[in-house]
């Protein structure tokens, strides 16, 4: 081999590596953006972290980005602007209607080995998580409940269903695509390529008692529970029905459903003197994909050379659970029925077969690369390949890290008026305004702050000496609809001390 060849081999491949590191560098680490925008809240609150996200995204395509705005909405909806985080929800939506559309007319593009994927998994446009996408149209929807739009909340809710749809369809056609490409290419798609990789995390009962990775139970009863507050108790069924069939076995749910027709009648109606109140107590944060490391051997022409090859890890939560929901001396029992930490390991464990197949793929593709530089450029040649390869292989770290890591809600029936609320013995800041027939309260704790969402209020109760059941008039129109505001969010200090108190049965 000439020096000519030697010096045109290894400036090939010092150009290579320079591109790819440089489309890497422009990638931060979104795990690391995470951390700072929660450092950030903790010195200087939600307004702070907001700050420090805004100050990642220097170009309009940054600023139109499908991450980026699903956090700058979800920071947003935390400072309860809800107007602000709706418009940075929506311009999130547009890119999810993108991939919607070409999901249902041209699968195959978003199917594609080819092109960035086959440098670097980080480099692909980000798509979002298929959770993620159902959590947008349910932020969505409950942000126009708090400021008492509730015909478009309803519109957010139908679009929800229809995500799922397209999903599902999309999934089914992928996975097949995967299967057979994994077959052409030799490659097991989810087999031994993960030797040493902790397949424990993604096949616990937990991860494996959800039928898929974007469905949650939330979003279907709270499909219901506005459909029974906007007097559509055959629309309010189905919610209530798919919710139990997400979550099976939870006690708010089965009455969501099982107290349906008794709570939409006239006659209850009528009699009702109390507020039938959702709370919607969410906590912790969604979980980090963490990149591990592995190395594989390549079969080249010279023999074996050894490839890095990069998959996410997510750990299970440590966070301790909500137990109980106090409020006018009544235990109200609060129950999980979203967990994103078990959702975002199911959708990983969907999508490691994909994600297996183009990682070998990469691997073999540079192992080639690596080989054919090592005969031009022998040991130094080798280990400029080497150092391509692994710097190039880094897992995707990008989740929608703001959305809290769990939701329990609690239901049942209030007087109006002021209350003192605890969580698990712990008080919120301010009393919680309840009024109306129904009222839907959102609580969100972070770090050592509870924040407290705009209270929705739905309806009116019946007037004390109002007409009896048995000379009741016919059922007036819908009562006016209105939206409470609550205090601003407060600091809460821990209360190590306090006991929760025991739950009250549904």
């Amino acid at each position: 081999m000439n020096i000519r060849y030697m010096f045109r081999s290894r400036l090939l491949w010092a150009m290579t590596l320079s591109a790819a590191l440089t489309g890497c560098a422009s990638m931060q680490s979104h795990d690391k953006l995470a951390t700072d925008m929660q450092s950030a809240s903790r010195n200087g609150g939600i307004p702070a972290a907001l700050a420090q996200l805004e100050s990642t995204a220097k170009t309009e395509e940054e600023k139109v980005a499908l991450l980026f705005n699903m956090e700058r909405g979800e920071l947003l909806r935390m400072d309860r602007r809800y107007a602000d985080s709706t418009n940075a929800y929506l311009l999130a939506d547009n890119r999810v209607k993108e991939w919607e559309e070409a999901a249902k007319t041209n699968p195959e593009k978003l199917m594609g080995t080819l092109g960035a994927a086959l440098i670097s998994e980080r480099l692909k446009v980000y798509e979002g998580q298929d959770y993620e996408k159902v959590w947008l149209t349910t932020r969505l929807a409950l942000n126009r409940v708090a400021v008492g739009d509730f015909e478009n909340a309803r519109v957010d809710i139908k679009r929800t269903h229809e995500r799922e749809a397209i999903i599902a369809e999309f999934r089914s056609k992928e996975t097949l695509a995967a299967e057979e490409e994994a077959k052409s290419k030799g490659a097991a798609a989810g087999g031994k390529e993960l030797n040493g990789y902790p397949v424990e995390t993604l096949n616990d009962p937990e991860v494996l008692a959800l039928k898929n990775g974007y469905q949650n139970a939330l979003s279907h009863y709270l499909a219901g529970f506005m459909y029974e507050v906007l007097g559509e108790s055959g629309l309010a069924a189905p919610g209530y029905r798919k919710a139990i069939e997400l979550k099976p076995e939870t006690g708010v749910l089965e009455e969501g459903l099982r107290g349906l027709d008794n709570r939409t009648s006239f006659t209850w109606k009528r009699r009702q003197r109390m507020t039938d109140v959702l709370f919607v107590v969410e906590a912790g944060d969604a979980p980090a994909r963490k990149p591990k490391a592995f190395t594989i051997p390549v079969p080249t022409g010279r023999g074996m050379v050894t490839a890095s090859i990069s998959y996410p890890v997510i750990e299970p939560s440590t966070d301790p659970l909500l137990t109980t929901l106090s409020a006018a001396g009544t235990d109200l029992k609060l129950e999980k029925v979203v967990d994103v930490n078990v959702m975002a390991r199911r959708a990983l464990k969907d999508e490691m077969p994909g994600m297996v197949l183009r990682g070998v793929t990469r691997a073999i593709a540079k192992g080639v690369m690596q080989n054919e530089l090592q005969k031009g450029g022998g040991l130094v040649g080798g280990l400029i390949g080497a150092v391509a390869s692994a710097a190039t292989e880094v897992a995707d770290d990008r989740m929608w890290r703001m959305l809290p890591g769990r939701v329990y809600i609690a239901r049942g029936y209030l007087p109006p008026g002021e209350h003192v609320v605890t969580v698990n013995g712990r008080a919120l800041p301010d009393p919680v305004k309840i009024d109306g027939q129904y009222a839907l309260v959102p609580l969100r704790l972070y770090e050592n702050t509870v924040l407290m969402g705009d209270v929705a209020s739905l309806g009116k109760l019946a007037p004390v000496g109002s007409v009896p059941v048995e000379a009741a008039a016919p059922a007036a129109k819908p009562a006016a609809r209105t939206a409470t505001r609550t205090t601003t969010s407060k600091p809460v200090a821990n209360s190590r001390t306090a006991a929760p108190t025991p739950a009250a049965k549904n």
